[in-house]
């Protein structure tokens, strides 16, 4: 899904596909947060993350440590910037 655009009625929003994945595959939930689908409080000081970038121009993944976000890059698509993170956390 493109960053912005609201999915169709029904739809699974990527973010939320890729929550439930790392679930099934072990990881904790102190290790990853993912902006309006898994926000783990309090917040955590150490882990990976997905959120709308900054500028707003699509989705920033990257690695949260000592209180400041280091990303790791900026995808245009949701799904892109899911596929980066997985390859983060797993």
């Amino acid at each position: 899904m493109t960053a912005g655009v609201t999915p169709p009625a029904g739809a699974v929003p990527e973010r939320e596909l890729l929550a439930a994945a790392l679930r099934e595959a072990g990881v904790p939930d102190e290790q990853y947060w993912i902006e309006g689908v898994h926000e783990p409080a309090p917040t955590p000081p150490d882990f990976v993350y997905l959120r709308r970038a900054p500028d707003g121009t699509g989705w920033e993944t990257g690695v949260y440590e000592r209180g400041a976000h280091h990303p790791a890059g900026t995808d245009p698509t949701e799904a892109a910037a899911c596929a980066r993170l997985r390859g983060l956390a797993l």
